[in-house]
């Protein structure tokens, strides 16, 4: 019986003898029953571990995934044993895995076969009888279905919801090895086909993205709770206005970047370190920035004064604007620093963390929305299913910022 130690689900019969010999013929044999394993180790075929008659899951997939991508399903050839071979391979496919089906004939299991023709024989069969997972599902479909054209519209949604599970870009071309396979079976155009995996690559997002975000996630949290926020029109003002945004952090280095942020660094080499991956969008913010960059960097403590006198009017002029136009936190924004865990707290310490989290939402915001753009009009898969990676790094990432400070997702 299964208890705290035994979890069925999350083990595989025979994993442990069968690891070496998993690793050295690079593929796993995967049968049923124990006895299936017991009787081909018996004949010497070593490289196969067993479900326990369940479905394969997702901590069963990557643990074979740990010593191969190869797996090779070896099941009765009865209908009980093809619907049992094909349940849960979704799942080794979104894994990566290279998946194969070998169906027992004559309604022999693998323990009863090995012991009928012997060892030779049997590796003989399974190596010349393998069956592509995905191939041989799209077959049995299209048997069930017959001259149903309502069935056959079913089969082409499940066989493209199956193919959408393949969504590695190293896997790029064995998509489109099945996608052109598989048109050419259910007698489909292959750019429709196309547009059909995609959709269900971006259902499947869209999806984990509503599972990530939802209300209950957030209240798992560790940081305090808080109300969902009504953002002052100075917030607005930074959330959606690059130059603003800019111009603030500007500020804050001129201000107090020669101050310390904590015991290790100063708050001007937090707030450059903490922007890092992100680019000015004005140009001649990001000169004046750079150009800070570099007054730091000689082993000076620049501020305002330092390029007030430049010879470059524009920056003079840019600078009288930065100075000249104060940004006071928002009470409300104010009240969400007393759940962080900054010590030391004072109006420089508050504008920095305030400035680069304005200055990071934003610049990840006209990323995704850039992305969106491009992913409208990107003409190839390879293109979609990267840009729709890159959507999900953009949300990840927006989730951690707004998580620190216990805001609501920016819409």
């Amino acid at each position: 019986p299964e208890n705290e130690i035994y979890v069925k689900s999350k083990i595989l019969y025979g994993l442990y003898f069968a690891r070496s010999p998993i690793d050295k013929a690079k593929e796993c044999l995967l049968v049923e029953g124990y006895t299936d394993v017991i009787s081909l180790h018996q004949a010497g075929i070593e490289n196969v571990v067993a479900s326990g008659g369940t479905s394969l899951t997702t901590e069963q997939i990557r643990l074979i995934k740990k010593y191969t991508n190869n797996l090779t399903i070896i099941y009765d050839g009865d209908n009980a044993g093809v619907k049992a071979a094909l349940r849960g391979l979704d799942m080794a496919l979104e894994e990566g895995l290279n998946v194969k089906l070998v169906l027992i004939p004559d309604n022999e299991d693998p323990d009863s076969y090995v012991n009928k023709v012997g060892t030779t024989a049997f590796k003989d069969f399974v190596a010349n009888n393998k069956k592509d997972f995905i191939i041989f599902q799209l077959g049995i479909l299209l048997k069930d279905a017959g001259n149903d054209i309502n069935q056959k519209n079913n089969v082409v949604n499940n066989i493209a919801e199956t193919l959408s599970k393949i969504n590695r870009t190293e896997d790029f071309t064995k998509l489109q090895e099945y996608i052109k396979q598989c048109a050419s079976l259910l007698k489909i155009d292959e750019g429709g086909l196309t547009t059909l995996v995609n959709k269900y690559k971006r259902d499947s997002i869209a999806k984990e993205e509503k599972k990530l975000y939802s209300v209950g996630d957030f209240q798992t949290q560790e940081f305090p709770q808080q109300p969902t926020t009504n953002y002052t029109d100075s917030d607005t003002l930074l959330l959606h206005q690059d130059e603003a945004i800019e111009k603030n952090i500007l500020k804050v280095l001129f201000e107090h970047g020669y101050k310390s942020w904590n015991n290790e660094q100063s708050i001007a080499l937090y707030v450059i370190n903490e922007l890092s991956p992100y680019k000015f969008h004005n140009p001649l913010l990001a000169k004046i920035y750079a150009a800070f960059i570099q007054e730091l960097n000689e082993g000076k403590q620049p501020d305002a004064k330092t390029f007030l006198y430049h010879t470059d009017e524009a920056i003079r002029n840019m600078i009288i604007s930065i100075t000249a136009s104060p940004y006071e936190l928002s009470p409300k924004w104010d009240e969400k620093l007393q759940g962080l865990n900054i010590t030391n707290r004072d109006n420089s310490i508050q504008d920095a963390f305030m400035s680069v989290t304005f200055f990071k939402l934003r610049k990840i915001k006209k990323m995704f929305e850039e992305n969106q753009q491009q992913l409208e009009i990107a003409t190839t898969p390879e293109q979609q299913l990267q840009l729709m990676k890159d959507h999900l790094l953009f949300k990840e990432e927006e989730s951690k910022i707004t998580k620190a400070l216990g805001t609501v997702i920016l819409k």
